[in-house]
């Protein structure tokens, strides 16, 4: 299969474009195809300045890189249309010449109005084909001096059916659709017309992009009729919604792939969430890395319903892949989020089932570097207060000075200390949390005892215990 990414240069990558660029790659991957990238970049009024290199910057940090573009052999990046005008042109003038298409002269002034009238009489706006009905030569002969842009001829009176690969049979009537503009007046190609050139003489086969193209195909079904080409398949991805069911918008929440990666999300989880939107494996599993997920993908599982995107689902997956990052790893990166906090090992690894994010790291990391504490809340207090508290208390301190205090040796004195007392379960565990942080859940203990080291941690029983 060959299939391609072909996002507008016009900011940053919408999540939703990532799925679009992830499920385009997997089928690639999975196929042992080619995957590339095409910058349709046409609309040169909407360009955002560095919009490409954040792009390519965020697929790659996602780990999705492309097989091919015009000097993919060097390395400098992908396709883009605004360098292809004179391709285009070419057939814009074979569309004319087969009456396929039509100079339309009615200037910007003209088409408000016609669309102003017909909402003021609730008609669909539309053009209205004026500029059909002109004479050939005649318009020809305007072209060479008056502004114009050149429009399709769409058929009136025709249903225009076809497969989509998630949706299945479709039929769209024509009449539904007004002569679409194929070329600007700046001599730049429209979407339409960029589109399917490139998808046919790049040799895609297989077209998959989001639900908001799906009006979309029947104008570009026309295109390859009317230049004699072979259709490739199209599948339309669901919309991505939010939580109240409206579609995914900056105005509700983070939408680009930046976001993610600045608020300390792992690229595998973001991918891994970002895969199950709108798709899933067929049975439970909700871990995948991506050599699985290009195993185990498929367009016939995907749903036509919205997705949503549940920023707490998001935040859960993620810490899973932080758990299971190996130690080594996990150092690595966690250390290299604050590089400001200077604590031991035994400190990030005690927060580390804690953290969802990179962002809770510094905030997690709290109970290592302050001085003194209150016990939080009237449970802790109580707990402190329990004779069975301070007995475990005793005995820990009894027991401190045979003890290097690394978290193994923690854990032997800790089940030595449950025998002696009889004292088990939370009323062994929690007051010993309490006593050391002032809280009744958090970091693991072991590790918490560890970087405290012995001085502290006989420092803070003694306070628990009144001496």
């Amino acid at each position: 299969m060959k299939l391609r990414f072909a996002p507008s240069p016009t900011g940053y990558l919408h999540v939703g474009g990532l799925r679009t660029a992830l499920f385009n790659y997997l089928l690639a991957r999975q196929s042992g195809g080619t995957f590339l990238l095409r910058i349709e970049d046409t609309d040169q009024s909407r360009r955002v300045e560095g919009a490409v290199e954040n792009l390519i910057d965020s697929l790659r940090w996602a780990g999705i890189d492309y097989d091919e573009g015009p000097e993919k052999d060097q390395g400098n990046g992908p396709y883009f249309q605004s360098q292809r005008l004179e391709i285009y042109m070419q057939f814009v003038e074979e569309l004319l010449a087969a009456d396929h298409a039509y100079p339309c002269f009615c200037t910007s002034e003209r088409l408000d109005q016609l669309r102003k009238e017909q909402q003021s009489r609730n008609l669909q706006t539309r053009y209205d084909g004026l500029c059909r009905a002109l004479d050939r030569e005649a318009a020809h002969t305007r072209m060479q001096t008056e502004a114009h842009v050149i429009r399709m001829k769409i058929p009136q009176n025709e249903i225009l059916e076809f497969e989509d690969l998630v949706r299945g049979r479709i039929k769209y009537p024509l009449n539904q659709i007004d002569d679409q503009i194929l070329l600007k007046a700046d001599r730049f190609p429209t979407y339409h017309l960029a589109n399917v050139v490139d998808d046919h003489l790049m040799g895609v086969d297989t077209v998959v992009r989001g639900e908001e193209w799906l009006p979309s195909t029947p104008k570009h079904i026309l295109l390859y009729r009317y230049l004699g080409w072979e259709l490739p398949e199209f599948a339309h991805l669901p919309l991505l919604l939010n939580p109240d069911r409206s579609k995914l918008s900056k105005r509700q929440g983070d939408v680009a792939v930046e976001d993610y990666r600045d608020r300390g999300f792992l690229p595998a989880a973001l991918i891994n969430f970002v895969a199950l939107l709108g798709w899933n494996p067929g049975d439970d599993r909700e871990l995948f890395e991506i050599d699985e997920l290009i195993k185990t993908f498929s367009l016939e599982r995907v749903n036509k319903a919205g997705a949503v995107f549940d920023l707490e689902k998001l935040n859960w997956m993620n810490g899973q892949y932080i758990r299971q990052l190996s130690d080594e790893r996990y150092l690595q990166l966690s250390r290299a989020e604050v590089p400001e906090i200077q604590l031991p090992d035994s400190a990030f690894l005690a927060v580390r089932t804690s953290l969802n994010t990179w962002q809770d790291l510094a905030r997690a990391l709290e109970i290592f570097r302050r001085d003194s504490f209150e016990p939080e809340g009237e449970e802790a207090r109580k707990m402190l207060e329990l004779e069975s508290s301070r007995q475990v208390f005793r005995s820990f301190l009894d027991g401190l000075a045979e003890s290097d205090l690394n978290a193994a040796d923690f854990r032997a004195l800790m089940k030595r200390i449950q025998k002696e007392t009889g004292v088990k379960g939370k009323f062994l565990w929690m007051p010993m949390r309490i006593a050391l942080t002032g809280q009744t859940h958090g970091p693991e203990l072991p590790f918490i005892v560890e970087t405290f080291g012995p001085d502290k941690v006989r420092e803070r029983l003694n306070i628990a215990l009144g001496q």
